[in-house]
This record gives structure tokens, C-alpha cells and sequence, in this order.
């Protein structure tokens, strides 16, 4: 499976806070924002100038937006994207949205990241928001 793939122009952090701690405000002009709240934790990833204070903070990172929609019927999506980064030792941090998958890249590891995603097949198209 080839994928188109962009760039989000923002460095993102991804944070932890404990679970009961209150949800954060963040700018609606991000490109993206994800909370996911457990019984274990608050988890966050929001450009890096909004990560929390008092957070656990890991960071930065760049993001890549897998061009969507695609059908919740369809299988290997994801699996074909990060595959080829696993084969090049890119760790990634994995969002999916009901349209979408995003998949944050350490920003030490973009150029890498991107490289081995173009030789897997996948087509970087021009970055945007």
C-alpha cells in the first residue's frame, strides 16, 4: 500500500499528567491536539509551546499526517507506514483520528524518517498547516 504523507509545519510535545489532573486549554489554531485520558494517566501532545508546566514532557517532535480518509474496513494503514520506519529504527508515537493517522517522529530522526517512508513507496507531498 502507498500512502500520500505531509509534514505538520509545528514541533510537538508529547506529555503526561496524572490522570485526575485537570484537561489543559490549548489554542484551537494547533494543527493538532490530542488528549487521551486512563485510569493511569492524562496523555497530551500539543505543539511544544503548550506543553504543560507541570507535565512529563518528551520532546520535540515533527509529525507526519497520513492522507485520509480512509474506511474503517480497510486494514494496514497504519502497518504499512510504520512499518518501514521500525526497519530503519524510527521510533514513533502513533495518533489515529476518524479520518486520519498521524504519526510523530522525534525531531532528530525527521530527515531519516521521511527518507525511509519515500523509499517504502510513500509520497511526501508539499507541508501545510
Amino acid at each position: 500500500m502507498h500512502l500520500k504523507f505531509r509534514q505538520l509545519s509545528e514541533s510537538f510535545a508529547i506529555c503526561r499528567l496524572p490522570s485526575d489532573a485537570p484537561l489543559p486549554q490549548l489554542a484551537a489554531t494547533s494543527s493538532l491536539a490530542s488528549i487521551t485520558r486512563t485510569g493511569d494517566e492524562l496523555s497530551l501532545v500539543c505543539p511544544v509551546d503548550q506543553a504543560p508546566v507541570n507535565a512529563k514532557v518528551e520532546g520535540p517532535w515533527i509529525c507526519f499526517q497520513v492522507q485520509g480518509p480512509f474506511p474503517f474496513a480497510q486494514t494496514g494503514v497504519l502497518a504499512s507506514f510504520i512499518g518501514p520506519l521500525a526497519e530503519h529504527g524510527v521510533p514513533i508515537f502513533a495518533i489515529s483520528t476518524f479520518d486520519t493517522d498521524y504519526v510523530l517522529v522525534k525531531a532528530e530522526h525527521a530527515a531519516k524518517a521521511r527518507h525511509a517512508l519515500q523509499v517504502a513507496g510513500h509520497q511526501w507531498i508539499a507541508s501545510g498547516h
